[in-house]
């Protein structure tokens, strides 16, 4: 089965930073990204990559994040530092494949609270 898991989520501090890996399977996904949603807001784009390796970021995060991807290993990962409470969310883990479907992980949790 096509499959995307994300892990990596948690409490930090303010000014803290985070790891989030999505683990991919079942498929060769070329456009990548991450999304987040906080409480009472839509879901937003957060970051994306594709295939070679472009990146785009939503500019509440630019400078702070930073989206990668190995593609013998099927994974991306979002590095997350100077970590503000406003970044607090679900994060998702998305993924489109040859075939031009778009799969979503579970999501993890990310919360920036002192």
């Amino acid at each position: 089965q096509v499959q995307l898991v994300e892990s990596g989520g948690g409490l930090v501090q303010p000014g803290g930073s985070l790891r989030l890996s999505c683990a991919a399977s079942g498929s060769i996904f070329y456009d990548m990204g991450w999304y987040r949603q906080a409480p009472g807001k839509q879901r937003e784009l957060v970051a994306i990559i594709t295939r070679g390796g472009s990146t785009n970021y939503a500019d509440s995060v630019k400078g702070r994040f930073t989206i990668s991807r190995d593609n013998a290993k099927n994974t991306v990962n979002l590095q997350m530092n100077s970590l503000k409470p406003e970044d607090t969310a679900v994060y998702y883990c998305n993924g489109q494949t040859q075939s031009f479907k778009t799969f979503w992980g579970q999501g993890t949790q990310v919360t920036v609270s002192s």
